[in-house]
C-alpha cells in the first residue's frame, strides 16, 4: 500500500511501505497540538550535541566521545558522515563510520543524527570523494563573478545529484538493514549549503537555465499560495507584477532577489532528489540546516532561508524540517532567540535547532524553542567547551592507553575501535556544573512532561534579558508574571543575567515550572477573587516510573511575596499549587 507521512499537513513522504512498519521506525507525527518526532513508539525530546566535524573519523576515540556527551545529559550526538569516507571509490562502499556510531551509541542507550555531507558543507562541495572532485567535466562546477570556477558542485548536473543520491541511497539501504535498534532518529541531508561571493551561479549551464522560463510547478505552487506567502517573498513578486509565468528576472524582477530564488529552486530540486533516493531504503525524518540570517542577500544564496521557505516547500516537499543554526552574541539574546524560533516555526514547518550557541544562550535557547514553540529538541554546538576538554586534555590523560599498533591515540580512521584502552578520566566537575548541562539535567528529567503537555497545548516559555526584563504568559487559568531577579524593593536586574524557563498547567490551580534566573508571580484570569496565592509549593524531580518526588518543602523567604524562585540546583523544578483571596 502507499502511505503518506505527514508533518502539520504538509505531505513529507509518499512511499510504497506498509502502514505497520512506517509506525515501527523513527517519523515525524502530529499529536493534538505538536508534530513530534517519534521513536520506538513514543514521542522522543532531542537533548543534543553536535562533534567537531570530523571527529567521527577517530573509531578510536568515538565511543568516549559519545560517553561524554551521555555523561552532561545529551540523549542524542550528531554524527558526521562525510561522502568521500563512504565512497572513496566510485561505486565501492565503506560503511565502518556508520556501523561504529551505531553501535557504539547502542552500548550506551544514545540516539543518533547523521549529517551526511554529500555535494556541500558551508557552501563548499569539500567532502565529495576525489574521483568527482578530480573529474570536472563529469562533474561540473558552479561559477561567480566573470566565470570563475568555484570549489562548489553546480546544482544544474545531473550527473552530480545523481551521484550524490546513488551514495546516500546506499548509506540509507545499510543503515536500514543494520541498526535494529533504531539508533539513528533522524538525518541531517547536506550542511549550510548555498553559493558564495556571487547572487547565483554564473555557469553556462544556470545562465541557460535563468533564462529560461520558471518552471510550472514553481508557478502553480505560489499562485495557490499567495496571500500565505512569506511577506519578503510576496513583495518581490508583486513588485515585478504578479506575473504567471516568465523567465526569472520577468516574473520576479532583475536583480539579487531574483537570483537568490532561482537558487533556491535549484538547491531545493536537487536535494528532494537525493533525500528521494534515500527515503525509499529508509523513511526516517531528512532536514536541511540554515546558516543565514534575516533578510535578502546575507546569506549564501539558495538555502532554505525563511524568506525562500516556500519556494523549498515547492521544490523540495520530502524535506521534513528547515532547521536554522543559532549561534548570538550577548547583546539582545532573548529577543534573537524569540524572533529565530518564531520565524522557522510555521505549519508546514517543525522546528528543531541543530547548531546553535552553547552556555546561559544556548540554555535559555533550548527552554524557549521547546516550550513556547514546541520544538522537537535542540542540539548545540560545543557544550560549553566540554568537546575541546576531551579533544585537547582528556585523550591526552595519562589514564588514557594507547592501544597496541598504534603510534597515538588521535591516529585516524579504523583500527579496531578502543580495544585495550582504559576508560576515559571523568568529566571535571566544572562541566557538569555548566549551562547546557544544566539545562539538559532538567529538561530530561521532566521530558515527559514537556512532551505531554506539548501535545496538549498547555506549556509555554520564556527568554528574558536586560534588554527585555520581564514578560506575562497567559497559561490555563492564570497570568505567569516572569521576570529575572530582583531584590526586595530593588528596580535594576544583573546587566549580563539570561532568565529562561518552561511551565505547564497541570490543573486548574497548578503548574509545573522549570528553568533558571526567575521570578515568577501569578494573576488570575479567570471571574473569582483577585489576588493568587501560594497554597503549595515543592521543589522536586521525577523518579524513573515518572512519578514526582518532592525534595524541599519551600515556604517562609523561600516563597515570600508569592513569589516563585527558580535557579540551578534543587530549586530548578518545582510543582506549584495556588489559591485565590481578596
Amino acid at each position: 500500500m502507499t502511505l503518506s507521512i505527514r508533518a502539520s499537513g504538509a505531505v513529507v513522504c509518499a512511499l510504497a511501505i506498509s502502514a505497520a512498519y512506517a509506525q515501527t521506525i523513527p517519523h515525524l507525527e502530529k499529536r493534538g497540538a505538536a508534530t513530534q518526532l517519534i521513536v520506538d513508539g513514543k514521542p522522543f525530546l532531542v537533548l543534543g550535541a553536535e562533534p567537531p566535524t570530523s571527529a567521527p573519523s577517530n573509531l578510536v576515540y568515538l565511543p568516549y566521545m559519545l560517553q561524554v556527551l551521555a555523561d552532561t545529559h545529551q540523549n542524542t550526538a550528531e554524527i558526521a558522515v562525510g561522502w568521500n569516507w563512504i565512497e572513496p571509490q566510485k561505486g565501492k562502499y565503506d560503511f565502518r563510520i556508520v556501523d561504529a556510531a551505531i553501535e557504539d551509541a547502542r552500548k550506551i542507550g544514545q540516539r543518533t543524527v547523521l549529517v551526511w555531507f554529500g555535494s556541500w558543507k558551508n557552501g563548499d562541495s569539500g567532502f565529495v570523494p576525489v574521483w568527482v572532485k578530480a573529474d570536472q567535466d563529469s562533474f561540473p562546477r558552479a561559477q561567480v563573478g566573470e566565470g570563475k570556477t568555484v570549489e562548489c558542485l553546480s546544482t544544474l548536473s545531473q550527473n552530480n545529484w545523481e551521484a550524490d543520491a546513488r551514495a546516500f541511497a546506499a548509506v540509507m539501504r545499510h543503515i536500514r538493514e543494520v541498526d535494529r535498534s533504531h539508533r539513528v532518529i533522524m538525518v541531517q541531508v547536506e550542511n549550510e549549503i548555498g553559493i558564495n561571493h556571487d547572487t547565483r551561479d554564473r555557469s553556462d549551464l544556470a545562465n541557460r537555465a535563468f533564462a529560461a522560463r520558471v518552471p510550472a510547478e514553481l508557478m502553480d505552487t505560489l499562485q495557490k499560495r499567495k496571500d500565505q506567502l512569506h511577506t519578503e517573498l510576496r513583495k518581490v513578486w508583486e513588485a515585478a507584477g504578479f506575473k504567471t509565468s516568465g523567465t526569472w528576472e520577468e516574473v520576479f524582477g532583475k536583480g539579487a532577489e531574483a537570483d537568490e530564488i532561482f537558487m533556491a529552486w535549484n538547491y531545493a530540486r536537487y536535494i528532494n532528489r537525493v533525500i528521494e533516493s534515500g527515503k525509499k531504503e529508509y523513511p526516517i525524518p531528512m532536514f536541511v540546516n540554515v546558516w543565514g540570517t534575516e533578510g535578502w542577500g546575507r546569506s549564501p544564496r539558495g538555502e532554505a532561508i525563511d524568506h525562500v521557505l516556500d519556494i523549498w516547500r515547492a521544490g523540495a516537499p520530502l524535506v521534513d524540517m528547515s532547521c536554522p543554526d543559532a549561534y548570538m552574541g550577548r547583546q539582545d539574546a532573548a529577543n534573537h532567540i524569540v524572533d529565530i524560533t518564531k520565524r522557522y516555526s510555521r505549519p508546514d514547518n517543525p522546528f528543531f535547532t541543530v547548531e546553535a550557541s552553547d552556555g546561559e544562550m544556548g540554555a535559555a535557547h533550548a527552554f524557549y524553542a521547546i516550550g513556547g514553540q514546541r520544538a522537537i529538541g535542540y542540539s548545540g554546538m560545543g557544550n560549553d567547551g566540554l568537546l575541546d576538554w576531551f579533544t585537547k586534555t582528556g585523550i591526552n590523560s595519562p589514564a588514557w592507553h594507547t592501544p597496541a599498533g598504534m603510534d597515538s591515540p588521535t591516529r585516524l580512521f579504523g583500527f579496531g575501535g578502543p580495544g585495550s584502552t582504559k576508560p576515559l578520566p571523568p568529566v571535571p566537575a566544572e562541566y557538569e556544573a555548566k549551562a547546557l548541562s544544566q539545562a539538559f539535567l532538567t529538561l530530561s528529567q521532566i521530558a515527559p512532561q514537556i512532551l505531554e503537555h506539548q501535545s496538549k497545548g498547555t506549556i509555554a516559555a520564556v527568554a528574558v534579558d536586560k534588554q527585555k526584563p520581564d514578560e506575562k504568559v497567559k497559561l490555563g487559568n492564570y497570568i505567569l508574571n516572569v521576570g529575572l531577579p530582583r531584590g526586595r524593593g530593588q528596580q535594576n536586574v544583573v546587566p549580563d543575567l539570561i532568565g529562561y524557563g518552561v511551565f505547564m498547567a497541570t490543573g486548574p490551580d497548578e503548574y509545573l515550572v522549570a528553568g533558571n534566573n526567575l521570578h515568577i508571580t501569578f494573576t488570575p484570569d479567570t471571574p473569582g477573587p483577585p489576588i493568587a496565592g501560594l497554597a503549595e509549593q515543592e521543589a522536586g524531580r521525577f523518579d524513573a516510573n515518572g512519578k514526582w518526588v518532592p525534595t524541599h518543602l519551600l515556604g517562609g523567604d523561600d516563597s515570600s511575596d508569592s513569589v516563585v524562585r527558580l535557579s540551578w540546583g534543587e530549586r530548578a523544578i518545582q510543582r506549584v499549587t495556588l489559591y485565590r483571596y481578596r
